[in-house]
């Protein structure tokens, strides 16, 4: 699949700038990513689309990468650029290497150089035609998506900032792959999102100090499937979860923002769970 590329002429603050404050001029605290340049995969919707939107509410110019929602990325970067930051609009599709080979090039040459790379991007088995598919096709879509261009996309965009000599990488595991849960699903992201983290771990050693690598980790939150998820999930969310609801996109949008931000700048190597205390 070809790596298509759109110039594009939001919703609300995702982004808190209230931890930043002791580190910043007044005047910047307002806008404590002024100038960064940021690239989030997997932008179009649910935690990636908050991202996007709470880094450009830092002031950040955001690529936004989706697969196919070519409509869905021109109107989310056309609302980041009303923000008055810069916004392109990369597709292309992370099953496909050398689709995700030309995204980094892409990406890298759209404003000369990245300062932070937010993977967020992962394949859906749980909602759409391939919550049909076979355990055997799906762990082969997250190996390929979630596991394989997270790893590889990394480094190549890791290399690239040890070369200029700083930038910021997250990725996305899941909180409980270091806990275990239950059923095929249990098994398909613990192990997918277990090496996600893991990778993450060794890829912050390998690019330290220069650059910096952190993990997200999130727990219930209510994307596609959380939204259609049956009272007995409901119900256990609740019972698993100690600050008692559902976390939310903007939720792990904050802690993306924090990671790339001044205020992580001694911050490497970590897999922060974002996921109310639950601790199963």
């Amino acid at each position: 699949m070809t790596t298509n590329v759109r110039e594009s002429p939001g919703l609300g603050p995702a982004c808190s700038n209230l931890f930043l404050a002791s580190t910043m001029t007044a005047d910047s605290s307002s806008f404590p990513l002024r100038g960064r340049r940021a690239a989030v995969l997997g932008a179009t919707s649910g935690i990636g689309r908050a991202v996007a939107v709470g880094l450009a509410e830092a002031g950040a110019d955001v690529i936004v990468h989706g697969r196919k929602s070519a409509r869905a990325a021109d109107d989310l970067a056309s609302d980041l650029r009303s923000r008055g930051v810069r916004s392109q609009v990369l597709m292309a599709d992370l099953a496909d290497r050398a689709a995700g080979d030309r995204l980094v090039e892409q990406a890298w040459g759209v404003w000369n150089g990245l300062d932070a790379w937010l993977h967020i991007a992962g394949a859906d088995t749980l909602t759409g035609p391939n919550a049909q598919l076979s355990f055997d096709a799906k762990l082969d879509l997250l190996w390929s998506v979630d596991v394989a261009a997270t790893i590889r996309l990394c480094r190549e965009v890791g290399r690239r900032m040890k070369a200029q000599r700083h930038g910021a990488i997250v990725t996305m595991g899941w909180d409980q792959a270091e806990t275990g849960m239950e059923g095929d699903s249990g098994e398909l992201f613990a192990a997918t999102k277990g090496a996600v983290m893991a990778f993450t771990r060794s890829l912050a050693l390998s690019l330290a100090p220069e650059v910096r690598v952190n993990a997200l980790a999130p727990g219930w939150i209510k994307t596609a499937w959380g939204q259609a998820a049956s009272s007995a999930w409901h119900d256990r969310v609740l019972r698993e979860t100690p600050l008692a609801r559902w976390g939310t996109p903007d939720d792990v949008a904050r802690v993306a923002c924090f990671l790339v931000s001044p205020a992580a700048d001694f911050m490497t190597g970590q897999v922060l769970r974002i996921n109310g205390g639950a601790i199963r």
